[in-house]
């Protein structure tokens, strides 16, 4: 994600645009004088700006987990967080002053209109300021007027009253600055009215609105587009109630539609929809919590199984930690500084950016296929919007890891399935998730190899009576599954996908939850004992 910050803003820069800006040093004046004396508007420019910042940030659920209201974390630490990231005085000030982007009327390119009910606000108060004092100095001062009391009283008043409203402001913008949002959230989450307390979300809402309103004027005053990305881990950690809750504070910072937030959930399903099953929060889901994560999840990544490169990356991360193995680092660094590498020279392999360029037309080809309502792949696509848009998600994924597959093994682009039938396997793991993971476990279970000669369909029939003996302990993952009818024909017909080419694809498929099929796994041996 930051290698793409990079080009972008690199491309930005080539193509004449203004050079981005950030709120520190100069900027940080210019951000204020904007935030007090101007209002942000969102131009037709603006919108075509392609380049962006991500905001990254670790949410660890497992530090929060002594939190009565493990939300409340998720919110405070992303306010927290933004608010490191910009400075604490131009959130304060915004508090105060600042107002949310209006959209230009037309085609105007003008990004900034001056606030001119706050100028003559302020004006009026100075001369207003500037009147009192000027009675107060001459009540006091001029001879023959320090006898008329009523004089000092009413330029004191004046003076205090207008004085007044500006110390105000400005101590308005002091609390905002000393008490931050963190500090808000966490005092009205420790009150001991807190179980009762009405309004209480409204406030936090509130809190998250004027954020939201907050990165939409720094958007127009950066000169691009930002997305806070929340990493949320440890969450298969905590208790059920809780798990549930932070679902529920995704919900709620996602309600808004031009909400800028990114949220990357990693996490065990296996241990995760448990979870969610035993509280309330599936009613009316028919207590299925892998229907509620295909709700709630707009881009499925599945982790495939390690490799025999990534399992070697992995131990060598561990070794990094550990300091009595820390010499073997230092020596092999040693080694390498004389030329003197042991083990032989490491092959190159294609990097991203080489896959990347070779993958775009493998993509165009594969999003034509599923948009030719010629061509048979189109019927099977969802009515669902959301499980549309998880398949249009996944495939350039699943297409790009084949092609870096490729580049890694040294096979030819010629043993790769073609665009389509990438495609198509994409649409068939999330039509039907449960019975594509049956085929898959049996196949792997016999481990012959005259088997990988057989079709996917002839392996799914040869094993459908035993699935269908397991169908109590599996009935909410086959729930999953759309019309058996349309798999039949989807793999006997139209898509015949034998088990060797399935062998090849299965490492490239993310959208297919492999625990599903560990867990298939494990009812057939417990059946064979």
């Amino acid at each position: 994600m930051r290698e793409e910050m990079a080009r972008r803003e690199a491309a930005e820069l080539l193509r004449g645009h203004r050079k981005p800006r950030s709120p520190h040093g100069w900027g940080l004046l210019v951000a204020l004088w904007l935030l007090a004396f101007y209002e942000p508007v969102v131009t037709e420019g603006h919108l075509r700006r392609k380049n962006l910042e991500f905001i990254f940030i670790r949410f660890s659920a497992w530090e929060f987990e002594g939190c009565d209201k493990l939300w409340a974390g998720l919110v405070t630490t992303l306010c927290q967080s933004v608010r490191q990231h910009f400075g604490a005085l131009p959130l304060s000030v915004f508090h105060v002053l600042g107002a949310r982007p209006r959209f230009a009327s037309g085609f105007s390119q003008r990004e900034w209109v001056l606030k001119k009910g706050t100028c003559l606000r302020l004006w009026g108060l100075l001369l207003v300021l500037a009147a009192g004092v000027a009675i107060l100095l001459v009540a006091l001062l001029v001879p023959g007027v320090k006898e008329h009391h009523a004089l000092k009283v009413v330029g004191s008043a004046v003076a205090s009253l207008s004085g007044s409203s500006l110390v105000l402001g400005a101590l308005s913008i002091l609390k905002n600055f000393l008490v931050s949002e963190k500090k808000k959230i966490e005092r009205l989450t420790n009150s001991d009215r807190f179980a009762g307390q009405l309004g209480f979300m409204s406030k936090v809402r509130g809190e998250v609105e004027v954020l939201v309103d907050f990165l939409a004027f720094m958007e127009v005053f950066e000169r691009r587009r930002l997305r806070v990305v929340l990493e949320i881990t440890s969450l298969d950690l905590c208790y059920p109630e809780k798990v549930a809750g932070v679902f529920n504070a995704m919900a709620t910072l996602l309600s808004d539609a031009n909400a800028p937030f990114i949220f990357v959930l990693a996490v065990d399903p296996s241990v995760i929809v448990p979870c969610l099953e035993q509280t309330g929060c599936m009613k009316g889901l028919a207590d299925n919590g892998y229907l509620y994560l295909n709700r709630a999840v707009t881009l499925p990544f599945s982790i495939p199984e390690m490799g025999a490169r990534s399992r070697l990356r992995s131990v060598e991360a561990a070794i990094q930690t550990r300091e009595d193995l820390m010499y073997r680092i230092i020596a092999g660094n040693v080694a390498k500084t004389r030329g003197g590498c042991c083990g032989g020279a490491v092959p190159a392999v294609p990097g991203w950016k080489e896959v990347d360029a070779e993958a775009v037309p493998w993509i165009h080809e594969a999003f034509r296929c599923l948009h030719d309502g010629s061509d048979v792949l189109s019927r099977y696509l969802p009515e669902n919007g959301a499980n549309v848009r998880r398949i249009v998600n996944t495939i350039p994924i699943t297409l790009r890891l084949l092609l870096h597959r490729c580049g890694t093994t040294g096979t030819g682009t010629g043993e790769i399935p073609s665009p389509r039938a990438a495609a198509a396997w994409v649409v068939l793991a999330d039509r039907w998730p449960g019975r594509l993971s049956w085929t898959l476990q049996c196949l792997e279970d016999a481990g012959q190899p005259g088997d990988f000669g057989k079709s996917l369909w002839s392996v799914f029939q040869e094993h459908a009576g035993e699935l269908g003996a397991l169908r109590q302990p599996l009935g909410k993952v086959l729930s999953l599954d759309a019309q058996p009818g349309l798999f039949q024909a989807f793999l006997a017909r139209d898509f015949p996908f034998g088990a060797a080419e399935a062998r090849r694809l299965l490492p490239a498929t993310v959208n297919l939850d492999h625990s599903i099929r560990h867990q298939m796994g494990l009812l057939r041996a417990l059946g064979r004992i």
